[in-house]
């Protein structure tokens, strides 16, 4: 992760005072809330904070969590995860692997065929719709 090269105030020019609080002070968003929570469109989720892909649409489904939940990343490097013991828990918590935003956590209770279910805070995310015109 390279986000020792960006200062907090590189941070605090770039980003919504929420998107700064999710994603640099490790906050969410309330369940239900969030702009992708129930988005259905075909493309990629980036990272708001670098644009790193992080987690294509075909990987999202609706957990019922009241947050935007993927089963698997976009890539297996494309997201870091670590042990996370705030708020008296034991969770894993989702980073992009390539600034160190804080992204949500994920837990080992989603579909097949992982058995996972990231949960994602729509405010540390950034959509590209697919171009229709396109073969993919």
């Amino acid at each position: 992760m390279n986000k020792a090269n960006k200062s907090r105030q590189h941070w605090r020019e770039k980003l919504t005072p929420e998107q700064y609080r999710i994603t640099r002070e490790k906050g969410t968003e309330a369940p239900f809330t969030g702009k992708y929570y129930h988005s259905k469109d075909s493309g990629m989720y980036r990272c708001v904070c670098c644009g790193k892909e992080l987690f294509s649409s075909r990987a999202k489904y609706d957990s019922g969590s009241g947050w935007p939940s993927f089963f698997e990343p976009a890539d297996e490097k494309a997201v870091a995860t670590r042990e996370d013991f705030s708020q008296g828990m034991h969770r894993i918590e989702v980073l992009c692997s390539h600034c160190g935003a804080h992204l949500g956590h994920v837990f080992p209770d989603g579909p097949e065929p992982t058995g996972l279910r990231y949960c994602i805070n729509s405010e540390a995310l950034e959509f590209r719709q697919d171009d229709p015109e396109s073969d993919d």
